[in-house]
């Protein structure tokens, strides 16, 4: 790497700082001595979890007047604030600047001696968590009228649940405990350890070089972040393509961007054992049947996620679940006990923060004012945080086809975008998938670097079934990269001009010279 690491002389102030963000991050999500309320006769809502769709479930409840409990058997905020988005999206963002700035001279700025302090950037993690968990404390939620308890939720029967030596009594319920990282399959990883989102944000330093072993959403984000920072990176997938879910072009651009970064990338690659050598890890690995070995300091590992309904109770309550699939719920995510609703990643299908949310204001009204909103109605989008980011929602053109819809695409190269150009961020595209002979928009896939913010107007459009000729009827300000939705609703709306319409208007032009 052009800008080394540098070592930390002895440790860090952050160690030594009384502000330490850890310990407030503690106070705030997991008081060590917090005392649990006296239960109520009878609540309203339980909720088990306190992850983003339980504090979604229990805030919500609690402003229509409901007496909600919240049950959490860890920290508040759930893997969202503690190990995955915003850990994650705060590594990124110094990857992102410390790219920026080897890259700066392309801009006309000269930045000698860069140089990257891990235990600054790890500092700045925990800080940015400690902040955000200010909005969802312990003390807080208590403020706002919920009763928090923690410990572990178990279902007693199909009305109440115990946590420790208290019962819960409750009219209806939901269940929101989230999902788990997958424990590596790999003979001998185990014994060697390795690193998950869990644990590496602990540190205060990075490791000089790393294996990521899977290529979805979150390995190829960390993969960029940490190559970004310095450290050397192998990336091992073992599929022929990154992120297999996407369009094969989206992960093309990602795949040649993580070459560019300086990864080196391993595809149809299966790690096969592990064992620790004097030199470090070594992993042993085959690509179609040929072995090989690469050795490395650490490994982070952590391909998917298992809902969490171990130790629930579930069969007392009589709420079927499936370990891989999570708890069975139906479209208006009630489970098989009509009392009991469930919401987030403890359902599988997609494991969004986002989704979760969602998933748990349908579950609040479905369960308390005997709603009937559908979660197959979801307008549901997603994003992977990489560099040009891929932000998708709705069909893919091979999900259309096999579903008989014809499908018309408008695709805009971000090259052809004005604020794309001067930024120096012309990588990627956008398309927007239309149904044939209409303008309504079944699909779009967004490959850029702020993908995930431009995606969210043809989100709107999507779920208000706004068709995509009225965007471009929509002034966009200038410039900006999301002038390229525009570009593509143009295309759209020229498309509506007939032979027989542009016979008609060169007829009426005509008619204009001749009386002029």
């Amino acid at each position: 790497m052009d800008n080394p690491i540098s070592e930390p002389a002895s440790p860090t102030s952050f160690d030594h700082d009384p502000t330490d963000p850890r310990r407030e991050l503690e106070r705030n999500l997991r008081p060590a001595n917090w005392q649990n309320p006296d239960p109520a006769k009878c609540y309203n809502l339980a909720v088990i979890g306190a992850g983003p769709a339980g504090l979604t479930a229990a805030r919500i409840a609690a402003r229509l007047g409901a007496r909600v409990a919240l049950i959490e058997a860890g920290a508040i905020g759930g893997d969202c604030t503690n190990i995955g988005c915003v850990p994650t999206k705060a590594i990124i963002r110094s990857g992102q600047v410390f790219s920026d700035m080897r890259h700066a001279s392309h801009f006309g700025v000269h930045a000698p001696d860069t140089i990257f302090d891990p235990a600054l950037a790890l500092a700045r993690v925990r800080k940015a968590q400690a902040r955000i968990s200010r909005m969802e404390s312990a003390d807080r939620l208590r403020s706002e009228g919920i009763d928090v308890f923690f410990g572990n939720g178990c279902f007693a029967n199909r009305r109440s649940l115990r946590v420790g030596d208290q019962t819960i009594r409750f009219s209806r319920a939901i269940v929101a405990t989230g999902g788990a990282l997958r424990q590596p399959d790999v003979p001998g990883l185990q014994d060697i350890g390795y690193l998950t989102v869990e644990t590496l944000f602990n540190r205060d330093t990075l490791p000089k070089s790393i294996m990521v072993i899977g290529g979805g959403p979150l390995g190829c984000e960390m993969a960029q972040a940490l190559c970004r920072l310095g450290v050397r990176v192998v990336l091992i997938q073992n599929a022929p393509k990154f992120l297999p879910r996407e369009e094969r072009d989206a992960a093309q651009f990602l795949s040649e961007s993580l070459a560019r970064d300086g990864i080196e990338i391993h595809l149809n690659t299966t790690a096969v054992g592990a064992r620790q050598t004097a030199q470090g890890k070594e992993i042993a690995l085959t690509t179609g049947g040929d072995p090989f070995s690469i050795t490395v300091d650490e490994v982070l590992t952590g391909v998917g996620r298992t809902p969490r309904i171990v130790g629930l109770g579930l069969e007392a309550a009589g709420v079927a679940a499936d370990p891989e699939t999570g708890i069975r719920v139906d479209d208006h995510m009630r489970t098989s006990n009509r009392r009991i609703f469930a919401a987030g990643d403890v359902c599988g299908g997609f494991m969004f923060t986002h989704v979760a949310d969602a998933a748990a204001r349908l579950a609040v009204r479905n369960a308390l004012f005997f709603g009937r909103g559908r979660y197959s109605r979801l307008t549901i989008p997603w994003c992977t945080f990489t560099d040009p980011a891929i932000a998708h929602v709705g069909l893919y053109v091979d999900q259309a086809i096999s579903q008989g819809i014809a499908v018309k695409t408008y695709t805009v190269l971000m090259h052809q975008v004005d604020r794309a150009v001067t930024d120096g961020e012309e990588t990627g595209f956008v398309k927007i998938h239309v149904r044939q002979g209409t303008d309504r928009i079944i699909g779009a896939t967004v490959v850029a670097r702020h993908a995930g913010e431009m995606l969210n107007e043809i989100t709107l459009a999507m779920q208000r079934r706004i068709g995509l000729r009225a965007l471009s009827g929509v002034i966009h300000a200038y410039p900006t990269q999301s002038a390229a939705i525009k570009s593509a609703a143009d295309a759209c709306r020229a498309d509506r001009l007939t032979p027989r319409l542009r016979r008609l208007s060169g007829w009426w032009m005509s008619l204009m010279r001749r009386a002029g």
